[in-house]
């Protein structure tokens, strides 16, 4: 991985200096826009989901012993 020298760091500095890009960052405008912009954390509810199969999943375990003990 490159590091950056000084006078890089130094030219990056100018740049984002001159330009201002924090002046001309709005975010989301529209209802639309914000709506969207509110589910960025969500990660889609998978745990639940999981923890929901995984009660199946014991379930199924459970009847199979069940079942194989009467074998």
């Amino acid at each position: 991985m490159s590091e950056w020298t000084d006078e890089r760091r130094q030219a990056q500095r100018e740049l984002i200096n001159r330009v201002k890009p924090w002046l001309k960052s709005t975010g989301a405008t529209t209802p639309e826009g914000k709506a969207r912009s509110s589910q960025n954390a969500y990660k889609g509810g998978h745990r639940p989901k999981l923890r929901e199969l995984m009660k199946d999943v014991q379930t199924l375990l459970r009847e199979q012993r069940e079942l194989m003990k009467r074998v």
